[in-house]
């Protein structure tokens, strides 16, 4: 065998260089120089990189710090009227399942009105649908504030207005989430949502204990009329963000159009499904204890206003200390890890109240909860956020967080009938143990094992032009491919791929059709709504969507590129 070059220079495409020739002292002094300039740099960058990361970096944004305070006091609003309702409802009646519908009237209208809401938010001004929410749940509190004055509550009553409430929830939640991601870089947005986390907790602190100092000084009507000047307060804040809307030449979607996108959209998305079960299964079981605090905190010993608003605030505190934690964790685990371990967390805190005897107890249990509950929630909200692309955010969180309040609407009256016809703390136990199985359950059979997908915009795919474009009528569109029959197999396999990213962008149905006459020949067949609606998946291209097309070109045979054609479909 002749000699081989070395391993180097046989597969190195630059010219040998020359030796190197002595430096003078002038010259070693200034490459010295420009070492340690370079070596400063990088730490420079490496210590910015870091900061970039750091829990609280977010807040250095301004924009995000004074729509973060508006949130905090939003949800503070929000604490305030279920704690309020919640401890009002006691007083009117000795129930357990009407208490424990108190919660599933606050969750229910996110459930019910989440899908319309996170399409409005996607498809209007995102600034103004935010203000007008603050302003319907301030209007709403001056009803609740106005009927306990009058001495016209009842518990109906208050079902209905802790609903009307719940519609503000289900209105403001969506846009929110949507609007995180605009305000932060992508390596600061698992913190961005972490400190939401905060925010919802450092509220589940500070609600409670201005609602309960409210109602044992005042009364409960003076809770809901600090709730609406706060709502208003938040509504005018709001308007200062000088944010540009930039309408779609294509004009706005429809509504129903939007909805079924959006659907479409997450049922087309493994990742998003893999989520939506894992939030749904923690929180139909974790809501238990949520449901059920006020009459755990009547029966410990000397339980009453204070003891509750007690328990909430330590299940804040709780999540505040862990969300400082949650960089490293999500460094440390995998997300199923942190959620495995976060439902087991949240079970023992679950057993542990289900047997406390007092607050020494209790208090320690409620803040576990604390730290399981956003551990968990924000492990699978980041997920969510990185599955989901810009235009269709808003409807994507809204189905997420419809899972979460339709799964805490139904956990709360599950959880209340049992503890109605057993007792509260078998009711308790009960959902402990059915959280860990059910979660088990779900890793194992529910698994996500696509990689993360590039969602970042691409201009691609050029939009085609027609001379006359339809009014109406459904657009189909053809593409023919030629493919070597012996990977016909592997070919199919990937056009399932492609169906998935057709319909996540909007289109009605995509089909692969096989010539029968002639193997080598097969034909995508995509339905659009309209002409607008097939124009409008041009505008939803991504990096992966442009990745998946060379993939599927790479299999195609002939000089020319696939033959694409569009017809209008006749009636």
């Amino acid at each position: 065998m002749p000699p081989q070059p070395p391993h180097d220079s046989a597969h190195s495409a630059f010219p040998a260089a020359p030796p190197a020739s002595p430096l003078s002292p002038a010259d070693t002094a200034t490459a010295a120089l420009g070492a340690e300039e370079a070596a400063a740099a990088t730490l420079s960058e490496s210590t910015a990189q870091r900061a970039s990361l750091s829990p609280l970096a977010p807040l250095s944004v301004p924009v995000f710090r004074m729509l973060w305070l508006t949130w905090v006091a939003a949800n503070t609003c929000m604490w305030m009227n279920d704690v309020a309702a919640a401890w009002l409802m006691t007083t009117l009646t000795t129930s357990p399942i009407l208490v424990a519908l108190v919660q599933s009237a606050s969750t229910l209208p996110v459930f019910l009105l989440g899908l319309p809401s996170g399409a409005l938010a996607d498809i209007l001004d995102r600034r103004r649908y935010f203000i007008v929410t603050q302003f319907w749940v301030a209007a709403v509190a001056l009803v609740l504030c106005a009927a306990i004055l009058v001495g016209g509550m009842t518990a109906p009553l208050l079902l209905a207005l802790t609903f009307a409430n719940g519609i503000g929830l289900a209105m403001r939640w969506p846009v929110f989430s949507a609007i995180v991601p605009e305000l932060v870089s992508r390596p600061q947005l698992p913190a961005a949502l972490a400190l939401n986390g905060v925010a919802m907790n450092a509220s589940r602190i500070i609600g409670p204990l201005l609602a309960g100092a409210i109602i044992a000084s005042a009364g409960s009507a003076w809770v809901f009329v600090l709730n609406a000047v706060l709502s208003v307060a938040s509504g005018l804040v709001i308007m200062r963000w000088k944010r540009t809307h930039v309408p779609s030449p294509l004009g706005r979607e429809k509504l129903p159009s939007a909805m079924r996108v959006g659907l479409q959209f997450v049922r087309q998305s493994p990742r998003m499904r893999a989520v939506l079960w894992r939030i749904a299964l923690f929180f139909l079981n974790a809501t238990a204890l949520m449901a059920l605090l006020p009459l755990v905190a009547k029966g410990l010993d000397g339980g009453g206003a204070g003891t509750f608003t007690l328990l909430l605030a330590s299940m804040g505190a709780g999540a505040i200390v862990a969300a400082m934690f949650l960089p490293r964790l999500r460094q440390a685990m995998a997300r199923d890890v942190l959620v495995m371990r976060g439902t087991l967390l949240q079970a023992a805190a679950m057993a542990a109240m289900a047997i406390a005897p007092n607050v020494y107890v209790a208090v320690p249990a409620m803040v576990l909860a604390g730290m399981a509950w956003i551990t968990t929630a924000n492990s699978l909200s980041v997920s969510a956020q990185l599955a989901l692309p810009n235009w269709v955010r808003a409807r994507g969180m809204s189905i997420f967080q419809m899972a979460i309040m339709g799964a805490t609407a139904l956990g709360a009256a599950l959880w209340g009938q049992v503890a109605t016809v057993s007792s509260v703390h078998l009711s308790l136990a009960l959902a402990a143990l059915t959280g860990v199985i059910a979660m088990a359950l779900v890793q194992r059979l529910v698994t996500d094992r696509h990689m993360e997908e590039d969602l970042s915009p691409s201009q691609a795919f050029k939009a085609p032009v027609a001379a006359t474009p339809p009014q109406a009528g459904r657009v189909v569109v053809t593409i023919e491919y030629t493919v070597d029959p012996a990977r016909g197999a592997e070919f199919r396999a990937l056009m399932q791929e492609s169906r998935r990213s057709r319909l996540r962008q909007g289109a009605l149905s995509c089909d692969l059709l096989h010539d029968l006459a002639d193997p080598a020949r097969y034909v995508e067949q995509i339905v659009d709504e309209s002409w607008t609606e097939h124009l409008r998946r041009f505008d939803r291209v991504t990096a992966s969507d442009v990745a998946l097309r060379e993939r599927k070109l790479a299999f195609h045979r002939g000089e020319s590129p696939p033959e694409v054609r569009r017809y209008l479909m006749e009636r």
